[in-house]
């Protein structure tokens, strides 16, 4: 599947989303008109609601790209061991503290 049709999943996903808050809008005006308490939203609703929110995920997360690794030792890499004893990248003299106990 291309980027293009991963768009289409996310929007199809939103419109589907914009569908369950209006009929869920919809219920909420029907309850007051017969004058019933609101209690929960119909089970229709709320699979709808799920749906939307799975389909728009997956459009996310495939149109994201590739994931890079974490890597540990990538701040390691170009330091000796002169240096990792020093431990500079904890270091931190420039920060709000100051300002609190000026």
């Amino acid at each position: 599947m291309g980027s293009s049709s991963h768009k289409i999943c996310i929007t199809f996903g939103l419109l589907v989303l914009a569908h369950a808050a209006y009929s869920a809008a919809q219920h909420r005006a029907y309850l007051r008109l017969i004058k019933n308490d609101f209690t929960r939203l119909p089970l229709d609703i709320l699979v709808q609601c799920l749906v939307s929110l799975l389909i728009i995920c997956y459009g996310v997360v495939h149109i994201a790209g590739a994931f890079k690794e974490i890597q540990s030792s990538a701040e390691l890499e170009n330091k000796n061991w002169e240096m990792l004893s020093n431990r500079q990248s904890f270091c931190s003299f420039n920060h709000r503290g100051k300002a609190l106990f000026a």
